[in-house]
């Protein structure tokens, strides 16, 4: 019978520890390649916006508004990004019950009887013995892994950055 220490070193906890670095590693790539393909999406989507609304303020009181034409631009550009996440922590944990019973028993009996008569005497004598011999083994084992993903901002240079060029004359003023 393996004892109980020979029980938690057949755990292969250096096999469990590779997979679940593997896992993370598959889980992270695909985690990355959707917020690639999300950046990808914001790029190429368009909507129309105005950038710029003048509201006029005549000497009469009357108010009127004239807005610049729209521009398609990308949803990237007016500031939607990809999320991106990272796993922040791994946990295996392994915790293992092992009970084993052994137990003995025997019992014996003895029984005797005696007869006496005229010149005659007998006696028989009886044993009874059993024995029983019970060996248990019982182990539980429970397994959990935890992992937490946290979200990190994205990389710096997927947000455009965005350059003013008034080329007015009186510089918009």
């Amino acid at each position: 019978m393996p004892s109980v220490g020979q029980e938690l070193l057949d755990v292969p906890l250096p096999e469990m520890v590779a997979k679940l670095a593997m896992g993370i590693a598959t889980a992270q790539a695909a985690l990355d390649e959707n917020s690639v393909n999300t950046a990808q999406l914001l790029a190429e989507t368009e909507v129309p916006v105005v950038f710029g609304v003048s509201q006029i303020i005549a000497e009469d009181g009357t108010v009127s508004f004239t807005q610049s034409p729209p521009i398609d631009v990308s949803l990237l550009q007016i500031g939607l990004l990809p999320t991106f996440y990272q796993f922040s922590e791994a946990t295996i944990e392994v915790s293992m019950d092992i009970k084993t019973t052994t137990s003995r028993q025997t019992n014996v009996n003895v029984s005797a009887k005696a007869k006496v008569g005229f010149a005659l005497w007998s006696s028989s004598v009886r044993v009874d013995i059993s024995h029983n011999r019970k060996f248990g083994k019982e182990v539980q084992g429970t397994s959990r892994l935890f992992t937490r993903l946290a979200p990190v901002p994205p990389p710096e240079r997927i947000a455009p950055i965005l350059t003013v060029v008034d080329n007015r004359p009186d510089g918009g003023a």
